[in-house]
């Protein structure tokens, strides 16, 4: 990992961000689901919130701060996701830890810390999660780099949020700021933290000052979050170090130990160790981040943070709203009209359209719920499955037949495989195919085909520097995404 430096607090300071990157977004269904997490999608702009968490965390760089490339912890099922869009920044982690289940953030935290020790370093880790928007990346720079120095003292300090209104939905973080004193970049002193309170007692919050939004993100030197841990739940730190012991690396990808880590106490960052700090031998400080931060938990969120016209409305994709107010309309893949809504959220995809009060927005994680009991794949998988090698999307289906549109990255390749219910054409779009089919291999360009028997080994591949897209049809008995005999696979599957 990091190597220390000499004289490390005088010429500059180690940073190592760390990236939390395992939700799984369900509030923001049916664009985000489990398998493609709204971390990892674009809801303004160009970039994904993933990929603008890693641009922030590297604007830190510069002015005796040595920014580190990210630690990601996040899921197994994500770590391809998680390499795409960094390369797509020009990065690449220093690791990505993947949590053979979810454990929280207090188990999540500890990997990244045992990892930034290895060797015998000791960076300050600047924790965030992957999911959050800031506007204002000059202030955001700012308070984070004041937290870095009050962290290097010894510290554990967490940003607070600047809070705009009597916000029911988070939780608050009480210091001792004074009535009417501007927090400005001044370090805070944590008295404690308070639940998600009601509007009257919000509404107090705001008028007393002095409370801020728990927005999750906190820095401090690694070692220091060791102690603590192991101070406050020795339980959750010796656990996390057995499974720690037990890791495999595979490249830039470390796997803890699995049974391990199914054993170790599942609890919030929060619950395990800062509400424990104030009076501790622990200092927890607080810097106020007031950068127009968002967690875009919920619909409700992307509505506040998006562009509106005179009635408030908000339009994403092919949308078109008449005679509505304070009404959302996200669409990806059609036209969407919208006539006569007051507060309404309206977001459709291929396979799917919510409706919804926008006031009851958070409700929406019951439909997901409601899909899991049912046993439907909406709730986890988009019509468009994103794969390491690129993307398949089941344009069609019926009785004995699927149509998917299939696209497979330069040099990528599935994996050499067959198929006991099912045989399949394949008709090159635009790129360079290369066919396995038994001993044969070919290679077609646009507007060629082939036909792959039932039973026959096969695999497809793009030798070319363009993206290969092809159209597959499957027609057979069984056309489940599990009647997949996989011989050889590059992505380890």
């Amino acid at each position: 990992m990091l190597a220390p430096k000499e004289n490390e607090s005088i010429m500059s300071l180690s940073i190592l961000p760390v990236i939390m990157a395992g939700g799984s977004g369900t509030r923001l269904w049916p664009l985000s689901r489990a398998l493609y997490p709204k971390q990892f999608l674009v809801l303004q702009g160009n970039t994904s919130l993933f990929q603008q968490a890693h641009a922030r965390l590297q604007a830190l760089a510069g002015e005796g701060f040595d920014v580190a490339a990210p630690c990601v912890v996040g899921n197994e099922e994500h770590r391809f996701l998680v390499l795409d869009q960094l390369r797509e920044q020009g990065a690449t982690p220093s690791s990505l830890l993947l949590e053979p289940v979810g454990r929280n953030t207090a188990p999540a935290v500890t990997l990244a810390a045992l990892a930034a020790v290895e060797g015998g370093a000791d960076p300050i880790l600047v924790v965030t999660p992957a999911d959050q928007t800031v506007t204002d990346q000059p202030a955001f720079v700012a308070a984070l780099r004041a937290a870095i120095k009050a962290a290097e003292g010894g510290d554990i300090v967490i940003l607070g949020i600047t809070p705009t209104k009597p916000e029911t939905g988070f939780g608050y973080i009480r210091t001792d700021l004074a009535k009417g004193t501007d927090a400005g970049l001044k370090t805070l002193k944590v008295q404690g933290f308070v639940e998600k309170p009601d509007s009257e007692t919000a509404q107090r919050y705001l008028a007393e000052g002095g409370y801020f939004w728990n927005g999750g993100m906190f820095v401090m030197r690694a070692s220091r979050w060791l102690a603590a841990l192991a101070q406050f739940r020795p339980d959750i730190d010796q656990a996390t170090r057995l499974s720690w012991e037990g890791r495999k690396a595979d490249g830039t990808f470390v796997r803890p130990g699995k049974e391990a880590f199914a054993a170790v106490p599942s609890e919030s960052v929060d619950y395990a160790v800062m509400e424990k700090c104030p009076g501790s031998p622990f200092g927890l400080s607080m810097i106020a981040l007031d950068a127009g931060w968002s967690d875009l938990g919920a619909w409700d969120a992307v509505w506040q943070v998006s562009e509106h016209d005179a009635a408030g409305n908000a339009a994403y994709g092919d949308a078109l709203i008449q005679n509505s107010r304070n009404t959302l309309v996200h669409s990806t893949s059609r036209l969407v009209g919208a006539v006569g809504l007051d507060n309404v959220v309206v977001v459709e995809t291929p396979d799917a359209v919510l409706v919804a009060d926008r006031s009851r927005s958070q409700d929406v994680k019951k439909i997901v719920a409601a899909l899991e009991g049912q046993g439907r794949s909406e709730g986890t998988l988009h019509r468009r499955v994103h794969r390491p090698w690129g993307w398949y999307d089941s344009i069609d289906a019926g009785p004995r037949f699927q149509v998917k549109r299939i696209m497979v990255k330069p040099k990528a390749t599935l994996s050499l495989q067959m198929h006991h219910h099912r045989a399949e054409h394949w008709i090159v779009v635009s790129g360079t195919a290369e066919v396995t089919c038994g001993d044969k291999k070919v290679l077609l360009g646009e507007n060629q085909s082939t036909y792959i028997p039932l039973g026959e080994t096969h695999r497809l591949a793009n030798p070319g520097t363009i993206p290969l897209e092809i159209i597959e049809v499957q027609s057979g008995s069984y056309l489940g995404e599990d009647d997949i005999v996989r011989f050889e696979d590059k992505y380890g599957r």
